[in-house]
């Protein structure tokens, strides 16, 4: 698949279509990207590398669009493996290459390879830039975004920003040419980026400054209309808002029941109005899907079996997630399932309550084994208060 930036800077990154696990946790159907550029000029200069996995492909397309000249600059955004596996292959094709980085850059990469300390270096910090002719790069700092060594650059003369994993997403280019971009950058941000919201605002102020018509990521596609919609959900996402209306009901059943009473609750606020109603079993679904849509919309109900004299181990597990990922600003309801001591209620709650701004929404539903017509009035009442 031919990527087009502009005339002078080429595309020379490559998609896995092999990969089960992104990150060894995040299933990814349709590949990854790992996306790298090549900027043409009287001075060149390579925007990070590619995994490992996909380094053969990515030498040859660097090497063709060279057309036989050297490379004079790598730089480094960012130190992920998948960003910079192929830096130790870059410096072997190109021993005079200056590698780019910031001071916390250069402390890091030893821990990666082990190079020459005769390669040549170049440590830039917030506001330098790189002349490579009629190109020049202007560097901006953007800690824990989501690694602590992360900047991004600036190309003045095309305005092209190279934002690390800023407005990423899973799927290779060659499978998702054309779908809707929001989604899978969702899944992308909340679970890889989400806790780091203060950073990204931080870096979207910088941004804000630059008059930008092109947006580079390490993964997904070139970002080149409708910028606004795309910082604008990415302003909404760190900023921990609800990007739509809406109830999320993630359930951990055992036997059917609590995803009975799951059900139930999700046909009853529909009735009630409630437009967008997402009903999800955490055994058997993407976690990280359900941690999406938790972000997403502005209402969740938590409903789980009491396990070990706790809660289902999945609700568990997914609350731990929410935890991790700064889940914050949101309406939240329990409903629990015991069958001689309901647990479930107050280790969720427990849970909850170590989390920003959410507010619980009563009462709180205790059903005993099956859903009888007294759990059934006690849910319509929960619904009755979701709905308002």
């Amino acid at each position: 698949m031919k990527v087009e930036v502009t005339n002078q800077i080429k595309y020379i990154g490559v998609d896995d279509v092999t990969l089960d696990l992104f990150e060894s946790q995040y299933v990814i159907p349709e590949g990854v990207s790992y996306n790298s550029y090549v900027i043409l000029d009287e001075k060149t200069a390579v925007m990070d590398t590619v995994d490992k996995r996909g380094m053969a492909e990515w030498e040859a397309r660097l090497l063709e669009e060279l057309n036989g000249r050297a490379v004079d600059y790598l730089v480094i955004h960012h130190l992920e493996p998948d960003h910079a596996g192929s830096i130790a292959r870059l410096v072997e094709l190109f021993p005079e290459v200056t590698l780019v980085g910031n001071a916390k850059t250069f402390a890091m990469l030893p821990q990666f390879f082990e190079l020459d300390p005769e390669v040549k270096t170049l440590v830039v910090k917030e506001g330098d830039s790189l002349s490579l002719g009629t190109h020049t790069l202007s560097f901006y700092m953007a800690p824990m975004v989501h690694w602590p060594e992360v900047m991004v650059s600036y190309e003045s003369s095309e305005k092209v920003l190279f934002s690390a994993d800023g407005f990423g997403k899973f799927g290779a280019l060659e499978k998702t040419e054309g779908e809707d971009w929001a989604c899978e950058a969702r899944r992308y941000y909340f679970n890889i980026v989400g806790k780091y919201g203060a950073p990204v605002q931080g870096l979207l102020k910088k941004a804000a400054a630059l008059d930008i018509a092109c947006i580079c990521p390490l993964h997904g596609p070139i970002l080149k209309e409708n910028l606004g919609y795309y910082i604008g959900l990415y302003d909404t996402w760190s900023s921990y808002k609800p990007e739509n209306e809406g109830v999320l009901i993630a359930y951990a059943s055992i036997h059917g029941n609590t995803a009975k009473a799951a059900e139930m609750l999700g046909e009853m606020l529909r009735e009630r109005g409630v437009q967008k109603v997402v009903v999800s079993d955490l055994a058997r679904e993407d976690m990280a899907e359900v941690i999406e849509d938790a972000f997403r919309y502005d209402r969740m109900v938590v409903a789980a079996a009491s396990y070990d004299g706790g809660v289902f181990p999945c609700m568990q597990d997914f609350l731990h997630h929410l935890q991790s990922k700064a889940y914050q600003n949101r309406k939240v309801a329990i409903v629990e399932n015991g069958s001689w001591g309901p647990t479930a209620a107050r280790t969720m709650k427990a849970i909850l309550e170590t989390m920003k701004n959410l507010e619980l929404v009563e009462p709180v539903v205790t059903i005993r084994s099956t859903v009888k017509e007294a759990d059934v009035a006690n849910l319509k009442a929960l619904a009755d208060e979701l709905a308002k």
